[in-house]
């Protein structure tokens, strides 16, 4: 009996700590600052939850709809030739089917049916083209203007902890994705009461990371960055290829390979992709090009310009004026194993070198 008395004494006793403690966790947690408290509809509420929304412009390569997104994987046909996108990587392999000839009419048909995510994650099961059509003209324009801030991105995982002044439960709640933190932001309720466990970090649009440590701290960095980067919400999947392309890049393909050859050439919306078939053209760092055919070779000089999407490459063979031009670096691409180089100035001049040097 003795022994049974002394269990359920030090069974009371702990008890009684773990109510303490608990209770001690709640009231410190009630006194959290009232800025740090994420309260539902505030301007800090708002803005994460456009920074999570689900972007819909990634793949307007395949739904010319800003508003929605198709989930993956998918099976689509691009000018008859069948692909399967698995991941948004994948996006570029319907883009480098459809760069192989400019002048051409894309076609892209998709295996239905598919599942569509809206901006807010909910889905819809899309059966034919005539209702992913429908549903795409509900959308805003190209560039219009959108509540989604694609600019900044959360670095995972992130918790917050929520205490419900009704049941006096404190919970802890983590996220790992943009969807799972969007779908809490929303379901907060009244009685809750949520704090984000900082420091966070945000991933800006130029790869740069920052810690945040407070609420004030978040608001802060959303507000300054949010309009750092060109959304992409147009329809011209080859207005951003040069992103990272840069004047030593375009140099380091033109000077590292040997032997480049043409297979575009359009000048003034003629095609003259045979006319110089058989010529080896070389570059070299001292901003000359030899080209070289049969037994003849000729001389020329080649410079380049600006940054990124607006780089120009300048060429000038005497012998050969069909090249020469102040062209616009298109895109240097070398998934496929063949290495190209593309240049254009507006829709009537083009001209593509290639090579086997990856």
């Amino acid at each position: 009996m003795k022994l049974s008395f002394k269990i359920v004494l030090i069974f009371l006793f702990s008890f009684a700590l773990v109510f303490t403690s608990c209770r001690t966790e709640e009231s410190e947690f009630i006194e959290t600052s009232p800025e740090d408290i994420l309260e539902p509809g505030s301007s800090i509420a708002n803005l994460m939850l456009r920074t999570v929304t689900n972007d819909g412009s990634n793949d307007n390569i395949l739904d010319f709809a800003n508003c929605f997104n198709i989930k993956l994987p998918i099976t689509v046909t691009a000018n008859l030739t069948e692909v399967t996108i698995n991941t948004e990587n994948d996006y570029d392999k319907v883009e480098y089917i459809f760069d192989e000839e400019y002048d051409d009419i894309n076609a892209l048909d998709i295996s239905f049916p598919v599942t569509v995510m809206h901006t807010d994650y909910s889905e819809v099961i899309i059966n034919n083209s005539s209702e992913l059509n429908n549903l795409a003209a509900t959308c805003n324009g190209e560039n219009s203007i959108d509540t989604d801030i694609e600019c900044i991105d959360f670095i995972y995982p992130i918790s917050a902890s929520v205490f419900n002044t009704n049941n006096e439960l404190l919970s802890t709640e983590e996220f790992t994705v943009d969807k799972e933190l969007y779908n809490f932001i929303e379901t907060i309720l009244p009685e809750d009461i949520v704090s984000i466990n900082f420091p966070v970090s945000l991933e800006l649009s130029d790869n740069s990371q920052i810690q945040i440590n407070s609420m004030a701290e978040l608001q802060t960095s959303i507000e300054n960055h949010q309009n750092d980067c060109d959304e992409d919400d147009d329809f011209d999947y080859d207005d951003d290829d040069c992103n990272h392309c840069t004047q030593q890049l375009i140099a380091e393909y033109l000077t590292g390979c040997q032997d480049w050859y043409v297979d575009k050439l359009k000048r003034d919306n003629v095609d003259n992709n045979s006319i110089y078939e058989g010529y080896d053209f070389n570059f070299f760092t001292d901003g000359t090009v030899s080209v070289f055919w049969n037994t003849t070779t000729v001389y020329g000089t080649w410079s380049s310009m600006g940054t990124a999407n607006n780089i120009i490459v300048i060429i000038d063979i005497p012998a050969l004026p069909l090249c020469n031009n102040n062209w616009e670096l298109q895109e240097i691409n070398n998934s496929t194993g063949l290495t190209k180089v593309d240049f254009i100035l507006d829709v009537d001049d083009r001209l593509r070198y290639r090579n086997n040097c990856d």
